[in-house]
């Protein structure tokens, strides 16, 4: 799909609705063109800064009137090229649409606007003894974080942002407003719109305001790392903590060569071996017998001692290994760009998937890291290729198709978290099949004939414009 669409038209008309927040510098427009992907920098042609809906639907409208693509921007953390405007365009970012519009602690739900990001909201609700409990390990928009169905540290106890949106307000690709969902936890009303635009990635629809489930703060929160000798008993240990049911809060596993990047890039000087970090929430009674029955487990597979935390500022010190891991890895190689991707498999076989990875990547002369939500079956490889290098771009996206299959191929997915973007549009149409896919394709045709919402993203359209 080829845009020939007057731009300096649709910029006039922006500006006589929004002004000075229509921006076509370089400056602004570079930042976003990029993520933190390894694919080439898309610049739009401008970029939008609404305050409220009803702004998002004039810019929307505008756009659709001259068929000028439309790209939704929220915080840029994402991995697959979510957010890059591949043919142009007009970038709508939402992060000053950024207020919390209603908590109602009793009811344990929130409204806040998209451009919100995770920190600020958990620090406004922390006021009230609660918090939101999807963790991606960024700091992202909440818009974004249900853009890509994101999940994360503590999925394995809260689940993901599908478990945890109860309703959106959507701005349509021909600027019309929807509500889907309400403040009820149960519903048998009808089609579930709401979970039709939790990682439809922007493809769909401008998510522009969100319900959300909150919890109360725990009475007690307490984490603990312990390494292992390999990582094969690592694993093999998190899984037996799941099979058992123990509902461990946080259940990671890093690789002995990312905790040497994370050791380096933050000062750190934690033991440089397979590792696995915990986090248990509940009242001190309930903690004590999840570290007891964790402890009992850890030790049949050679774990060493567990290092504790049970106040906020020795938690975050352990966690922030955990939550250093990208850019640790990015540091190890001066100059890198990262492929990073993550694949997400029944726990049973999650040992089985990790140790042929391993081993995949030993033929690597680059550095790659492997973590993981082990506690889910989700893990996360990070390689470091040269960005100028077209050898190494070549044998990470052929690493990332291996992986792919090895996955699929044991009943998992393409993706547990990252989402489809451009990396993993292929990947997609091999795990649905042929009549999910036109089906997809139907659901776009509908909610977006002229095909101008985040174009490129999730389903094949023909070959990507040269950069």
């Amino acid at each position: 799909m080829t845009m020939t669409a007057p731009i300096a038209s649709v910029i006039d008309d922006l500006r006589a609705l929004l002004g000075d927040r229509v921006v076509t510098n370089d400056a602004v427009r570079g930042q976003h063109g990029h993520d933190e992907s390894s694919f080439p920098d898309r610049l739009p042609d401008a970029v939008v800064f609404p305050v409220e809906t009803a702004e998002v639907a004039q810019v929307v409208r505008i756009c659709a009137r001259h068929g000028v693509p439309i790209v939704p921007f929220g915080a840029g953390t994402s991995v697959e090229g979510h957010v890059l405007p591949t043919r142009g365009g007009v970038t709508v970012d939402l992060s000053r649409m950024d207020r919390v519009l209603e908590v109602h602690a009793d009811d344990l739900d929130v409204r806040v606007q998209p451009g919100i990001r995770r920190v600020a909201l958990n620090e406004h609700l922390a006021r009230y003894g609660l918090f939101f409990s999807v963790d991606p390990g960024a700091d992202a928009s909440l818009g974004g974080m249900a853009s890509t169905g994101a999940s994360g540290t503590t999925t394995v106890r809260y689940g993901t942002m599908r478990d945890n949106v109860l309703a959106l307000e959507v701005v349509l690709a021909n600027g019309e407003v929807v509500r889907t969902g309400t403040r009820a936890r149960k519903s048998s009303a009808g089609y579930d719109l709401t979970h039709l635009f939790i990682g439809a990635e922007g493809t769909l629809g401008i998510i522009t305001e969100l319900t959300l489930k909150v919890r109360g703060i725990p009475e007690q929160i307490a984490a603990a790392v312990c390494v292992f000798p390999s990582m094969a008993a690592g694993v093999e240990a998190a899984i037996s903590i799941v099979q058992q049911g123990i509902p461990v809060a946080r259940c990671e596993f890093i690789d002995a060569l990312t905790m040497t990047m994370i050791n380096r890039h933050a000062g750190l000087d934690g033991p440089e071996a397979p590792t696995l970090f915990f986090e248990f929430h509940g009242s001190p009674a309930a903690v004590a017998d999840q570290a007891e029955a964790v402890r009992a487990i850890v030790d049949a597979y050679g774990a060493g001692e567990f290092q504790w935390a049970t106040t906020t500022e020795a938690r975050n010190r352990l966690w922030r290994a955990r939550h250093q891991l990208y850019f640790a890895a990015i540091r190890s190689r001066p100059g890198s760009r990262a492929i990073a991707t993550d694949v997400c498999v029944p726990v049973s076989r999650l040992a089985e998937c990790v140790d042929a990875t391993a081993a995949d990547l030993e033929a690597f002369g680059f550095p790659v890291a492997i973590a993981g939500h082990v506690g889910d079956g989700n893990f996360h490889t990070v390689l470091l290729i040269d960005p100028d290098n077209p050898d190494d771009r070549a044998r990470g996206r052929e690493f990332t198709n291996r992986l792919t299959l090895r996955a699929l191929e044991m009943g998992g997915t393409c993706t547990g978290e990252h989402g489809i973007g451009i990396g993993k549009r292929e990947a997609l149409e091999r795990e649905a099949g042929p009549a999910a896919i036109a089906l997809m394709r139907a659901i776009k045709q509908a909610f977006d004939p002229q095909g101008l919402l985040n174009p490129d993203k999730v389903l094949i359209n023909g070959p990507l414009p040269e950069a």
